[in-house]
């Protein structure tokens, strides 16, 4: 009887110290929730988004774009600004090709953009094929790769699945770089599209073709003395050639006239860019600047030098620029039955 009631309290106690353990494990280390993976918008992004509703996508925007370029060559350059123009405001909804008053589009910092005329006949055609399926935002950015390869840059996988964006305000465009910016703004600029210092130099990069209006260096030729030397504040004051710009000077006799942003190779996409920054001969005080700061110069000489450098990171940089606060929920935006217009109610 006396085993019995030993038994019966050691059970008691062994429960007991046990419940304890459990308390004060409990206590000390709780438990941990279970991680749920959340997915970014530019998760939902896809490079089968269209394989099964719209399949011949993307070779409707390829001839489009082929045809446009095969016209006028300095289309492409101006497809590329304009792909980066949308993504710089409000991320890549196409919010740059609505055309209502007061959007974007009809902003003082978007005067000067072209390449409309091309995405609206790709989405005419788009549409008479697969209706209200394909995005204006997918078909400017893959209009934009597209372009880019014409020209002979690179070629890279465009992943689909943006939706067009409802809004446009006129005065964010004129958040976007128009050339004359210090290099620390430019840097403050793309991190906060979630874009780095390289991804800002290589894009600049794009500069090897494509035209600027003699507006835009207006105030860069005509601040400089004698010695080629800008007398302007610290954040332009970079050295340009004194023979091109005495060039630059017979070019842009009128603010309305336009001149090659690479003076060297101006219908090439090539690596030229960067070899004209350390000549002195960045066109703009943005790329000239590039080269004369820290933080950018050891990647503008070591694109300089490397061609397939640049043209593989172009083609990463690209994809990144193409992500930016993409519009991919159910309920986000929108695809346009029109690009220049939000769909009725």
């Amino acid at each position: 009887m006396r085993r019995c009631c030993f038994s019966f309290l050691f059970l008691l106690l062994l429960v007991f110290y046990q419940l304890d353990g459990l308390a004060s494990s409990s206590t000390t280390t709780p438990l941990k929730k279970p991680k749920v993976n959340v997915l970014s918008p530019q998760d939902l992004l896809s490079f089968t988004h269209y394989l099964h509703t719209c399949p011949d996508a993307e070779g409707i925007i390829q001839n489009k774009v082929r045809a446009w370029v095969k016209k006028d060559y300095t289309l492409a350059a101006s497809i590329i600004r304009l792909h980066f123009h949308d993504c710089a405001v409000r991320g890549c909804d196409a919010s740059i090709l609505l055309n209502h008053t007061g959007s974007e589009r009809r902003g003082e910092g978007s005067k000067t953009l072209r390449g409309f005329q091309v995405i609206d006949e790709i989405k005419a055609e788009v549409e008479k094929r697969c209706p209200k399926t394909v995005s204006c935002a997918d078909i400017l950015t893959a209009a934009a790769r597209d372009a880019t390869i014409l020209i002979g840059g690179p070629f890279w996988e465009v992943p689909f699945g943006r939706k067009d964006g409802k809004v446009s305000i006129a005065r964010e465009a004129s958040t976007v770089p128009q050339g004359h910016e210090n290099i620390t703004a430019l840097i403050h600029f793309f991190q906060a599209r979630g874009l780095n210092v390289l991804d800002l130099v290589v894009l600049s990069g794009s500069h090897t073709i494509g035209r600027s209006t003699c507006r835009s260096i207006q105030s860069r030729l005509f601040h400089f003395n004698g010695h080629g030397r800008d007398v302007m504040p610290p954040h332009s004051s970079s050295l340009l050639n004194a023979t091109y710009m005495r060039v630059l000077k017979r070019k842009c006799r009128r603010s309305c006239d336009h001149v090659d942003l690479d003076g060297t190779t101006p219908r090439k996409f090539d690596n030229e860019y960067y070899k004209n920054m350390e000549k002195k001969m960045g066109l703009l005080s943005t790329d000239q600047g590039l080269y004369s700061d820290a933080r950018t110069s050891p990647i503008v000489q070591a694109l300089a030098t490397q061609p397939d450098l640049f043209m593989n990171q172009f083609a990463v940089s690209m994809v990144k620029l193409g992500n930016v606060q993409v519009l991919t929920a159910e309920n986000d935006g929108e695809i346009r039955g029109n690009c220049n217009f939000v769909n009725p109610p």
